[in-house]
C-alpha cells in the first residue's frame, strides 16, 4: 500500500464523519448555502477548532458566491487547500538535515493509553528498517504491563531492548540503557516513559530526572522529547501537549490511533496554537502504519480526495 493510500485508509472514520454530515459537500453536484452550514458543524465535531474551521468555510463561501454551480468535489479541494496552508511548518523531519552524534536519543512522554510502547516499538523497528541501529529502554517501570508489552515487541521484531523490574527506579533504567546504546554502538536510544504517577507533578519530577540522568553522559540529550498522544482525545490532545510542554520541553509529537477516530482534526490546532512540529501519525495496528507525518496527504485524505 502507497503512502497516500494508508494516509486515506487511516483517516476513513474522519472523512465518513465530514462526508455524513456534509453530504452535499462531495461528489459532483453543486453545493448550497445548507451545505456549506452542514460543513462548519462537520469540522467542529471533526476537532478541527475555530480557526481552522472559519478560514475553510471564509473561502469556501467566497467561491460560492463567485461560481453558484460550484461543486462538492472543488470545495473539497479548496477545504484541503486551506488545511495544508494551516499546517505549513509542522512536518517534523527525523533524523533532520543534522542528525545528533550517535547514539541520538529520543524520550517519549504522554499519558498512560495513548500508545507510547507499541509507538516506541513502531519507531525502533522503522528505525531499523532504514539500516540505523536502535536501542529500546523500558523505563515505565510504574506499569508492569508496560515493560512486559515493551519486551514482547522487542522479541517479535527483534529489536535490542533494556529493562529491569517493575517498581525499579526509571532514571537508573535510562541511565544503563544509554550505556548500552553507545556500548553497542547504537545510532539511536528510544526512551519509553510512565503515563501515570501518584500525582503529575511526581510524573515531571521522574521525567526531569531521567533528563539529567541522561545528560551525565551526553550532555545535550534527549534530542527529541515527543508527547505520544491519542488522536480519540480530540481537543484534549491540546492540553495535553500544553501541560507536557511546559513541565518538560516538547519538541514535536506523534499521534496515534488516527484510524480508530472521527476526531482526526485536533493536531491541527495543536500545531496552531503551540508550534510542535508532527513527526508521526498513527494509522494502524502493523509496525509500518506509523507513518512521518506530510500535511498534503493529511489534508486531502481528510476531504476523501485522490
Amino acid at each position: 500500500m502507497g503512502l497516500f493510500q494508508k494516509f486515506k485508509t487511516g483517516l476513513a472514520k474522519t472523512f465518513a464523519a465530514i462526508s455524513g454530515k456534509a453530504r452535499g459537500l462531495f461528489g459532483g453536484r453543486a453545493i448550497d448555502a445548507a451545505s456549506i452550514e452542514s460543513l462548519e458543524e462537520a469540522l467542529y465535531t471533526a476537532d478541527f477548532g475555530s480557526e481552522t474551521t472559519a478560514e475553510i468555510l471564509s473561502e469556501i463561501k467566497t467561491a460560492f458566491k463567485k461560481e453558484r454551480e460550484l461543486r462538492g468535489q472543488a470545495a473539497a479541494e479548496i477545504g484541503a487547500a486551506v488545511l495544508t496552508r494551516a499546517l505549513a511548518g509542522s512536518e517534523g523531519k527525523f533524523p533532520g538535515d543534522k542528525p545528533p552524534p550517535p547514539p541520538g536519543v529520543i524520550v517519549l512522554t504522554g499519558v498512560n493509553g495513548s500508545g507510547k510502547t507499541t509507538t516506541a516499538a513502531k519507531l525502533a523497528w522503522r528505525i531499523r528498517q532504514s539500516g540505523q541501529k536502535v536501542t529500546l529502554a523500558a523505563c515505565d517501570t510504574f506499569r508492569a504491563a508496560a515493560v512486559e508489552q515493551l519486551k514482547t515487541w522487542a522479541a517479535r521484531l527483534d529489536l535490542d531492548i533494556v529493562a529491569s523490574r517493575t517498581g525499579a527506579d526509571a532514571a537508573a533504567v535510562a541511565f544503563d540503557a544509554l550505556a548500552a546504546a553507545r556500548a553497542r554502538g547504537s545510532d539511536w536510544l528510544i526512551v519509553d516513559t510512565a503515563g501515570r504517577l501518584h500525582t503529575k507533578d511526581n510524573l515531571m519530577a521522574e521525567l526531569a530526572k531521567i533528563r539529567r540522568v541522561l545528560q551525565k553522559q551526553i550532555p545535550d540529550a534527549p534530542h527529541h522529547s515527543w508527547l505520544v498522544a491519542d488522536g480519540s482525545l480530540g481537543s484534549n490532545t491540546i492540553e495535553q501537549a500544553r501541560v507536557f510542554h511546559k513541565s518538560f520541553g516538547l519538541t514535536g509529537l506523534v499521534v496515534t490511533k488516527l484510524d480508530g477516530t472521527s476526531r482526526g482534526g485536533a493536531l491541527v490546532g495543536a500545531w496552531r496554537e503551540l508550534k510542535l512540529p508532527v513527526y508521526f501519525i498513527g494509522l494502524g495496528e502493523q509496525p509500518d502504519d506509523l507513518q512521518p507525518f506530510d500535511a498534503p496527504a493529511y489534508a486531502r485524505a481528510v476531504f476523501g480526495l485522490d
